[in-house]
């Protein structure tokens, strides 16, 4: 008994060793801790379409969720056009306005009037997919429609947007897929679904954005539309509605915003950070009343996720300019003028999240500028060119920093006051979704497929 049960201790301390060098568990947008952050241990540095791909698997429709993994499975979100009645999506031209309304040249000839263009087509209605992924050799475990969207006015987006922008959330079993205006789902691990709920539609503005983040027994995501933003909770055992709060009103210039929340702890108390057009919020989740806020002026449409560390939020108030603000969590009610430690004007991503490894926060611009700041500061560090236009967010893993732009490029760099870039590699696929880890390997969404990236088993 007594070598039995040091053996069991022995594999126990073998399994831990094992699972600390891996990411078995990826559960939401940004992973783990919802900041960039994995654990896993020799993940790959370079990689190209015929090099460290373990796998390659093609995903119908459009969507830029990025992957969660559990359990050996990896789930995504997308988004597949339904068939159209050709005669119903067909748009004429209008006619040319006649001669007379036509104006007369000098020497009283009349130039031809001209056609006019047609306008676009209205935007084809989808079905709106819950996929799992065999974690091991990309393939589709099963494929679960959950809604279909079919209102002109709810499927118009922007050209880099999808209708399946979300990322799922994982859970005990359970698989929480956001689709924004158009409604939220609770799946098992095997696809069935749980429950669906519809109840929280708002007009839309370049179609879905946000994640959604699980608190105790909810689920909380922002409904910043074209009007009347909110926050809403839903239970996340039957998906019925359990507090919904307006936003405050601010100066920003629009309604819309895509943030996905935070959820940080401060003096025990849990808080829920939301980031809307011209305010942040960080609010209690047990009913949605806020602790504290800040107005930012005029920004609107905020992408990027907060992150926390060293008693502060760092996050970037998006356009039309963004400002970078650092933020302390200590406060009560409106603290624009008291817990503002900082703020910047370049650089600021409207799209990619932020990383802060120590005293250091990490930038990725929009336009590929890689910026390093002291964290407690602001004092610059380096701005230099990195990738090309990018809007995926930064990712940390073993010891090292991975930044993808959205032509595929992707660079992995050594953290530090210098720039120093390890390897650069090229998938020359079109990529907005952040990266994920599973295992000791990276998972890359493209517009066309899922890439495992790492060495094949038994590769040498």
């Amino acid at each position: 008994m007594a070598t039995r049960a040091l053996f069991l201790s022995f594999l126990g301390l073998c399994l831990t060793a094992v699972s600390s060098h891996a990411e078995s568990l990826w559960p939401e947008f940004r992973g783990p801790t919802a900041q960039g952050f994995s654990t896993a241990k020799g993940l790959p540095t370079e990689w190209a379409p015929d090099k460290n791909i373990v796998w390659r698997s093609e995903v119908a429709g459009k969507g830029w969720s990025s992957p969660v993994v559990a359990n050996g499975k990896i789930f995504i979100t997308t988004a597949v056009e339904l068939p159209v009645d050709p005669a119903a999506a067909e748009v004429k031209p209008e006619p040319a306005p006649p001669p007379a309304a036509v104006a007369p040249k000098a020497d009283g000839s009349r130039r031809p009037a001209p056609a006019k263009k047609a306008p676009p087509p209205p935007p084809k209605p989808v079905s709106l997919h819950v996929i799992a992924l065999d974690a091991a050799t990309g393939k589709a475990l099963w494929d679960t429609p959950v809604f279909e969207a079919k209102d002109p006015a709810a499927l118009k987006m922007h050209p880099k947007n999808s209708q399946a922008s979300p990322s799922v959330i994982y859970e005990a079993g359970r698989l929480y897929a956001h689709f924004s205006h158009h409604g939220t789902t609770c799946l098992d691990e095997a696809g069935k679904i749980v429950w669906t709920s519809q109840e929280n539609p708002y007009p839309p503005q370049h179609g879905t954005g946000g994640s959604p983040v699980l608190v105790d027994d909810l689920l909380i995501f922002d409904a910043d539309g074209s009007k009347d933003p909110g926050v809403v909770a839903l239970d996340k055992a039957t998906g019925k509605t359990r507090w919904k709060i307006a936003r405050p009103e601010t100066e920003a210039k629009s309604k819309f915003s895509f943030c996905t929340p935070l959820v940080i702890e401060v003096a025990g108390q849990k808080q829920v950070i939301s980031a809307g057009s011209g305010i942040v919020q960080a609010l209690n989740p047990k009913d949605g009343s806020e602790i504290w806020h800040v107005m930012y002026g005029t920004g609107y449409s905020v992408v990027p996720r907060p992150v926390f560390a060293h008693g502060m939020i760092f996050m970037s108030t998006g356009y039309d300019k963004p400002i970078g603000l650092a933020i302390k969590v200590d406060g009560k009610g409106d603290v624009t003028n008291t817990h503002v430690v900082w703020q910047e004007t370049k650089y600021v991503p409207h799209n990619p999240s932020m990383l802060v490894i120590g005293d250091e926060l990490y930038m990725l611009a929009d336009n590929g500028l890689f910026t390093c700041r002291d964290a407690k500061t602001n004092t610059v560090h380096f701005e230099e060119r990195l990738l090309g236009p990018s809007s995926a967010s930064l990712l940390y893993a073993d010891g090292l920093i991975y930044a993808i732009d959205e032509k595929g490029a992707s660079a992995v760099v050594k953290p530090g006051k210098t720039l120093q870039v390890v390897a650069k590699s090229e998938l020359n696929e079109k990529t907005l979704a952040s990266m994920a880890v599973c295992d000791n390997d990276l998972l890359i969404r493209t517009e066309l497929a899922v890439y495992r990236v790492g060495k094949k088993s038994g590769a040498e």
